[in-house]
């Protein structure tokens, strides 16, 4: 059985979508360098998408593949209490969490993509304190709330 969703489930859900296709339009400098490493599965194989809407967030890339969102942030997100809101919610929804600083991004390119990749392959199991990862843990039901792929 689908469930309906009321009316304004979907004008929320289709100015989240619309948010994101503008923000693919214009992405950051940080963004567009790891773009540049991740599409057309230039990291080992692994596909991902960018800027797209994942529960009431809008995540900057994603390995569905492998339930893994990768977050860039400036320096607005220092100590910002609402990206530890947000972590929570993505991976109620089955997503594990990493997340880089622009810099980081700009200047430590090898570095990111070595532990991104480290990630995906599950070569990380007790990342040290400094790496900014959240891992998602399976419920009984399989990943996120009852079972749900957050999709």
């Amino acid at each position: 059985a689908r469930r309906v969703r009321g009316t304004k489930q979907m004008e929320r859900d289709q100015r989240l979508i619309s948010f994101a296709k503008a923000m693919r339009r214009d992405p950051t400098d940080a963004e567009y360098k790891l773009w540049f490493h991740l599409k057309r599965r230039s990291l080992n194989g692994f596909k991902f998408t960018r800027q797209i809407a994942i529960g009431s967030y809008i995540a900057d890339f994603v390995c569905r593949e492998q339930f893994l969102i990768i977050e860039l942030d400036g320096e607005q997100h220092a100590e910002n209490t609402y990206d530890d809101k947000r972590t929570e919610e993505l991976n109620a929804l089955g997503y594990s969490v990493l997340r880089f600083w622009n810099h980081e991004i700009m200047h430590e390119t090898e570095g990111v993509l070595d532990t991104i990749l480290a990630v995906l392959e599950h070569q990380i199991s007790n990342p040290s304190p400094g790496l900014r990862f959240a891992a998602a843990t399976l419920s009984p039901a399989g990943r996120g709330k009852n079972g749900s792929l957050g999709r």
